[in-house]
């Protein structure tokens, strides 16, 4: 049984640790709400940038760029996968990594070559030990602050490897923030770009409600070449939006269950010290009463 001595010192170094998991759960749940603020506000411009390119894809056809044309042999495959910096978030990069390998092996069975390229210490870490071939790495970004001139840099390299036939698919492997307690690893297809599904209206929608019609001026032909390669950079931007939100979540939730498991930690060292505290003034008492039997005797 332990001393007393040595069940303090644990409840000490218990208390210590409870103090630095508090301390990191507040200030992930800090960095959550800018972060999450920034996302929710991003998200109804990637949808209607979304809406308006279906529609002009829709009037100028499949064959006005080639980043609309799917290859007809896919040799080369490249995956961006984001994860974070820092470690202390549970499972999070786990699972992302796990889905990134899924998809790579599923890709490689296929007859396919397989490159990368890491947003995150973490990602880049884990190709490094694969042994993984690596094109490019993007360090300090994912759960940091960040413009959209960060992915549209990232982007310009994937749509010129694309064009240069140096990739013929590129994925990118985020995760999609669902919830405080949910955040789903995602692969999503961005070359050559998916055809843009039209919106369906509400079956319950006024008689008279609509989609849009634009009107473009210059052609649509001419506006795609401009839209199509930033749609690849609102893609990328959304989608290190949601991973940068996704680990601050699954941060402070990890943090949140590490402060509890320190509260039951201490619970039961602290019940364990009072039974071997008692047991000491037991022992202390009964050489009292046997020396005092002793004397009389």
């Amino acid at each position: 049984m332990p001393t007393l001595k040595d069940v303090e010192n644990k409840i000490k170094a218990v208390k210590k640790t409870k103090q630095i998991t508090k301390a990191m759960n507040m200030v992930a749940a800090s960095q959550l709400r800018g972060a999450q603020a920034n996302m929710e506000a991003f998200r109804p411009y990637a949808s209607k940038f979304s809406e308006v390119l279906g529609s002009l894809a829709e009037k100028s056809g499949e064959e006005s760029s080639p980043l609309l044309v799917p290859r007809e042999e896919v040799a080369n495959v490249h995956i961006v996968l984001c994860t974070s910096d820092r470690g202390l978030c549970g499972g999070f990069n786990t699972n992302l990594i796990e889905k990134a390998e899924q998809f790579a092996a599923a890709k490689a069975a296929e007859g396919a070559e397989v490159t990368y390229s890491y947003f995150g210490k973490k990602g880049r870490d884990w190709g490094r030990n694969q042994g993984n071939a690596k094109v490019d790495e993007y360090i300090g970004v994912v759960g940091a602050s960040f413009g959209f001139n960060v992915a549209g840099n990232a982007g310009r390299k994937l749509v010129g490897g694309f064009l240069e036939g140096r990739y013929d698919e590129v994925y990118m492997v985020y995760s999609d923030f669902a919830g405080m307690a949910k955040q789903v690893p995602t692969v999503q297809q961005i070359l050559p770009i998916p055809p843009i599904e039209e919106v369906e209206a509400n079956d319950e929608a006024a008689p008279g409600d609509y989609l849009a019609e634009h009107i473009c001026e210059p052609s649509a032909n001419k506006l795609l070449d401009d839209l199509l390669p930033r749609n690849i950079y609102v893609q990328v931007f959304k989608a290190l939006l949601e991973t940068s939100t996704s680990e601050h979540a699954a941060r402070m939730l990890a943090m949140d269950n590490a402060t509890k498991a320190c509260n039951d930690m201490i619970e039961e060292l602290t019940l364990m010290y009072n039974k071997a505290r008692q047991a000491s003034i037991t022992a202390d008492l009964m050489d009292i009463v046997g020396g005092a039997e002793a004397l009389k005797g």
